[in-house]
């Protein structure tokens, strides 16, 4: 290919892009509250049929998507599996089927966010049980952003899994610290980052209404460790949205829609 013909292509290509980037996705997120697109792999990463299996037998989430969205699941869990490091603690060893439970957990979360890889950590830290946290007490789970790590007690992630509609989910949990975290920290005009940013906002409208707050607390639908903070409100939410989410629709349909616009959640 001529040199001229080239850097043609290369003017136009960068031209398309800054248009897309910086003028036609703001003003899409903007009015849709959701990104122009989500998925696009040119070249999708695939797990073997024993890993699918795993991913079937543990998620319903998984198993209510078409079948052309469960290949895109399974593409973003081993992309997570092979971005991040994952270590065992006491003697704990990681295996594969730990990891893609774990990957599983995070990318159902992230569902609908283009970007789902969260660089606001690099390592999976994962226990036997409860551990000593740095700062001195027993955690089941953590999300330490100074460390760069998310730390799992192993036998409460699988009991999150093993009873899917308590509304308590150890991983579901700490991965939405993380989502809260990276979305607050890249807030970027046209990103699921904004997105999830206004949402957040119109949780904490819908909250510091005295009447909306006193019909969750005399509700008792979500635990009372939610009213910590926001911080722990969103990552309680988010374990009862995906957990009892028809349970949430009913008793409280504009809080469930924020979440969803939220999260930009579809089903199937």
């Amino acid at each position: 290919m001529p040199m001229d013909v080239f850097f043609f292509l290369l003017i136009v290509f960068v031209g398309i892009f800054f248009t897309f980037s910086i003028i036609i996705e703001p003003i899409y997120t903007f009015i849709f509250n959701k990104p122009v697109y989500v998925h696009f792999y040119p070249v999708k990463k695939q797990l073997a049929i024993d890993e699918v299996a795993i991913l079937h037998e543990n998620f319903v989430f998984y198993q209510k998507l078409s079948p052309k969205r469960q290949s895109y699941f399974c593409h973003r869990v081993a992309v997570f599996i092979g971005n991040y490091t994952f270590v065992g603690r006491d003697g704990l060893e990681v295996t594969q089927e730990m990891k893609l439970k774990i990957a599983a957990t995070s990318i159902m979360l992230t569902f609908g966010m283009r970007k789902y890889i969260q660089n606001v950590f690099s390592v999976v830290i994962v226990y036997p049980d409860v551990f000593l946290s740095r700062s001195g007490d027993y955690h089941k789970g953590e999300f330490n952003p100074s460390a760069r790590a998310v730390v799992f007690s192993w036998s409460h992630f699988e009991e999150g899994l093993a009873y899917n509609n308590d509304n308590i989910n150890l991983g579901l949990h700490e991965f939405a610290h993380v989502v809260y975290f990276n979305s607050l920290r890249k807030r970027r005009f046209g990103s699921s980052s904004i997105v999830y940013s206004d949402m957040l906002d119109d949780v904490m409208r819908y909250l510091g209404d005295s009447n909306n707050r006193e019909a969750l607390l005399a509700s008792g639908y979500l635990r009372d460790y939610a009213y910590t903070n926001k911080y722990e409100f969103m990552a309680v939410l988010l374990e009862h949205f995906f957990e009892t989410p028809e349970e949430l629709k009913e008793q409280f349909p504009k809080l469930y829609t924020i979440v969803k616009v939220m999260i930009n959640y579809r089903e199937g």
